[in-house]
């Protein structure tokens, strides 16, 4: 093994298993030399192909009789019989990891043998080498990682078999690992969708559907998904946007959840300068057109494995309108159609790639309405009652409440009606409320205080008051075991890689931000895991109440974009936006795969959830027992 074709990434440490360079040189084995070694990108890792292995003949490595494989994820050591399923292709066969009758062994993780011969994948030395000397161990899976010092001569494989057996088995332990069979095959038929992923996205962003309204996007997803054999149920929860779609039989049940709402009051083309569309009211701010795409994609290539491998179970894709202050998923926990799901899973657009652990905050919202006398402004001023004012003075005590409220409280408001004209004592005056907090209990102690302040306005300018709960979120109940499988299997899939002409879009719309936080670089990157706050609210929040739940974030937009910003909206209507869409379609997928075939990682995913939910624990919905308010955006 020659170091010279071998370079590690001092820039970017977390790739440090990535082989970065050609691997030419050969392997000596007991009984033949094996040739034809080249190194195929594959995602974010490269891994080497066997494609020009020659068959052995006599001491084949395919005929040894036992086989120890490394489980990177679980630790475990499993001594099995090697058969036909676990032997590489003969020579001329195109993939990397396939079955065959001779040749190698196809490993998930390492495989050695009872002899110490190492199979399969190679490590090279992290410094030079003397023929004689022990091998120093370079971290590094299924990879070749070394930094760039030149090795004296190339080894014979029986010289160095034992230190790098240790070597690979130490380095299963330390990085992410490949995908297995049963993953390839299933990322595989993700990667070939994403043509679908980008043709959902783009649909649903052009028509920029707003909550409740979403009647393209809706039957947009619930046709495709229909199309490839899934039983699809519109209209649940008495949302006539809302779907559930399921593919299989039996358990365990996967959910995979889907937005598609946008936001009103903003739009933008897709372009990296500010230009509005003329008559547009709304646009794909937060990226749901993203998320209905990359999860609806998902759930297919998962559907296709589940048939190809006859793995026992269901996937389930529930579309879940009105994210944005309609809690769409709230009415559908209130009617228990996640009660026989073992684990939920979500994702959201983004500026950067990760899978931390990250709460959110509650939160509640309502639409407070003055009613007021209306009279001329100027003619008789005494014999009006301003409802405008009733507005007015709630929200001058309400922005004197923020001196007075809990360091992580948000508290926002908007006038969506105040009257019409300047001589006209308006009669009727509206203002739109949200308050957040990181625990329900919070919220509600706020809320009862922002009552007060509405009441208090009303009896101050002679005006009457009434309030309508528009929604309600719990704060997101994480699941770290869950959150650190994701976080795995995106490091699997890696981040985006821009284009010379997504790069220019990227610096353009960069030169827009006022203070960028974000280097664009870190589209590539994925982020170090983390447990920690967000100060956002979804109403995925409930759903992780009912059921062991987790998530992703990918970088569908420029780095340092902010989320309800136009330059959101662009980038989810252009390839950046598409890219990011695929690559949480692909995690997912892989993750599903996971938690189909690991009853253990489903069984403690479910321990955990159980202990922070508590034994006592009931289910509360913040807005109450409401019915959805279908035309809260009209």
């Amino acid at each position: 093994l020659d170091a010279r074709d071998l370079a590690a990434d001092p820039s970017e440490p977390r790739r440090r298993a990535i082989l970065a360079a050609r691997l030419r040189h050969q392997l000596h084995a007991d009984t033949n030399t094996e040739e034809g070694f080249a190194a195929r990108e594959t995602g974010g890792f490269q891994r080497l192909d066997h494609a020009g292995l020659r068959a052995q003949s006599g001491g084949a490595i395919g005929e040894m009789p036992d086989a120890r494989q490394h489980d990177p994820l679980g630790g475990k050591n499993v001594v099995r019989p090697v058969g036909d399923a676990d032997l590489m292709a003969r020579s001329g066969q195109t993939r990397g990891f396939t079955q065959g009758a001779a040749g190698r062994v196809q490993v998930s993780g390492s495989v050695v043998d009872e002899g110490n011969k190492a199979h399969g994948r190679a490590l090279s030395p992290a410094g030079p080498v003397r023929e004689g000397e022990s091998l120093p161990c370079a971290q590094g899976q299924g990879a070749a990682s070394s930094p760039a010092h030149t090795a004296k001569r190339s080894l014979p494989m029986r010289s160095i078999l034992p230190a790098l057996s240790a070597c690979l088995l130490m380095a299963c332990a330390a990085t992410p690992a490949w995908p297995d069979a049963a993953e390839s095959e299933a990322l595989s038929q993700a990667r070939s969708q994403s043509e679908l992923t980008e043709s959902l996205a783009s649909q649903m962003w052009d028509w920029a559907e707003v909550g409740y309204q979403e009647e393209k996007s809706s039957a947009l997803l619930q046709d495709t998904l229909a199309g490839e054999g899934f039983t699809v149920t519109p209209g649940v929860a008495g949302i006539p946007t809302a779907f559930m779609a399921e593919y299989g039989s039996g358990g365990p049940v996967i959910a995979i959840l889907a937005e598609f709402d946008a936001l009103p009051g903003i739009n933008q083309t897709a372009s990296p300068v500010r230009e509005e569309v003329p008559g547009k009211g709304a646009g794909h701010a937060c990226g749901h057109n993203l998320f209905g795409a990359g999860s609806v994609s998902a759930a297919i290539a998962v559907r296709h494995w589940l048939e190809e491998s006859g793995t026992p179970g269901r996937v389930r894709i529930y579309g879940t309108p009105a994210e944005e202050g309609g809690s769409g998923k709230v009415y559908m926990v209130r009617a228990g159609l996640f009660e026989d799901v073992d684990i939920a899973m979500h994702w959201h657009a983004g500026d950067r790639n990760t899978a931390a652990a990250n709460t959110s905050l509650a939160n509640r919202s309502a639409k407070f309405r003055f009613r007021g006398i209306s009279a001329h402004a100027a003619g008789a001023p005494e014999r009006g009652r301003s409802a405008l004012d009733g507005v007015e003075a709630m929200n001058m005590m309400a922005n004197m409440m923020h001196e007075h409220m809990p360091q992580d409280a948000r508290m926002h408001y908007v006038i969506t009606s105040g009257g019409s004209a300047p001589n006209v004592v308006p009669d009727f005056a509206e203002v739109f409320y949200y308050v957040r907090h990181p625990d329900p209990k919070g919220v509600e102690a706020i809320w009862a205080r922002l009552e007060d302040a509405a009441r208090g306005a009303a009896q101050g300018t002679g005006t009457k008051v009434d309030w309508e709960i528009i929604h309600g979120n719990n704060p997101l109940l994480v699941n770290e075991k869950l959150a650190r499988m994701m976080d795995a299997k995106l490091r699997q899939v890696g981040g985006v890689e821009y284009t010379d002409a997504e790069l220019e879009f990227a610096e353009t719309i960069a030169s827009t931000f006022d203070n960028p936080a974000r280097d664009i670089a870190s589209a590539a990157e994925i982020q170090p895991f983390e447990v920690s706050l967000g100060y956002g609210s979804t109403d995925v929040g409930d759903v992780s109440y009912a059921v062991p739940t987790v998530g992703l974030r990918t970088a569908t937009w420029v780095p340092g974009t902010s989320a309800h910003s136009w330059q959101a909206v662009a980038a989810s209507g252009t390839s950046i936006g598409y890219k990011g869409a695929q690559i949480a379609a692909e995690t997912l997928t892989l993750a599903a795969v996971e938690l189909f075939t690991n009853e253990d990682l489903r069984a403690e995913a479910r321990k955990e959830f159980d202990e922070k939910r508590g034994p006592d624990y009931e289910y509360k919905s913040l807005l109450g027992d409401r019915d959805p308010p279908l035309d809260y955006r009209k």
